[in-house]
């Protein structure tokens, strides 16, 4: 059964280089809209991204994530795609999840768009030889040809965009974590791209979106989540 549970977590960030009083005011001014302020148990100056966040996701739940900048969104969805461990509290994931959050992590201007492929599927927690299963259809999504023989420092950011999600979206995942709606920019290429997304949406067990967009969310999700300085102020199952 596909399952995320959180339970009273806590995530910090430590401040370093503070050393005066006047410092301190002038980050708290900067993070009036962010994380909280505090101190930790050894006297750091931390940034609580997460405050005793608490929260379970079941199968078939699409979720929708909303909030101020800094509110803790991006940290929440970074949390269940395993990137940060909690400072305190703990979070239980069961399913295989899929981060479209960077859809670039793990590739290499250097390297070749062939061998970015494989850059890519790594860090998503794909073998090689699962990778390789799927590369005629990832290259043939992209249409890129025999531009995937080139360094990716070559290509424009659209021919960049549509390699990145190629990869990210090849693999079927129960849990997919997305931070805004992906939104690959290529015209030509926006149809078949939105038609993949939406298959993968669909056949994924859970969704969680962040998003700026309410009306986004409304029309996708069937539960919002409202996070305000890194605590949940509202949990809502009706949409409407």
């Amino acid at each position: 059964m596909t399952v995320i549970r959180a339970r009273d977590v806590v995530v910090e960030f430590p401040i370093y280089g503070i050393s005066t009083s006047r410092s301190i005011k002038k980050v708290i001014m900067r993070a009036a809209t962010g994380g909280v302020l505090g101190r930790d148990s050894s006297e750091r100056i931390v940034v609580k991204a997460l405050d005793s966040v608490s929260f379970e996701v079941h199968e078939g739940d699409r979720v929708g994530l909303v909030g101020h900048n800094g509110s803790g969104k991006s940290t929440l969805l970074r949390l269940v795609a395993g990137i940060y461990e909690p400072s305190a509290g703990s979070v239980e994931v069961n399913g295989r999840v899929s981060s479209m959050l960077d859809i670039f992590l793990g590739m290499d201007l250097e390297a070749t768009g062939l061998d970015n492929i494989y850059l890519r599927g790594r860090v998503m927690g794909v073998r090689p030889q699962e990778m390789r299963a799927k590369l005629d259809e990832i290259v043939d999504f992209t249409g890129l040809g025999d531009y995937l023989h080139l360094p990716l420092r070559t290509y424009s950011s659209g021919m960049a965009m549509r390699l990145g999600f190629a990869v990210s979206t090849s693999i079927d995942a129960d849990i997919i974590l997305m931070d805004e709606w992906l939104n690959v920019g290529d015209a030509e290429f926006m149809e078949k791209a939105t038609h993949r997304l939406d298959t993968l949406l669909d056949g994924a067990r859970v969704v969680i979106i962040a998003s700026h967009d309410l009306s986004l969310i409304k029309s996708q999700c069937n539960k919002i989540i409202r996070l305000e300085h890194g605590k949940i102020v509202n949990t809502s199952a009706d949409t409407a």
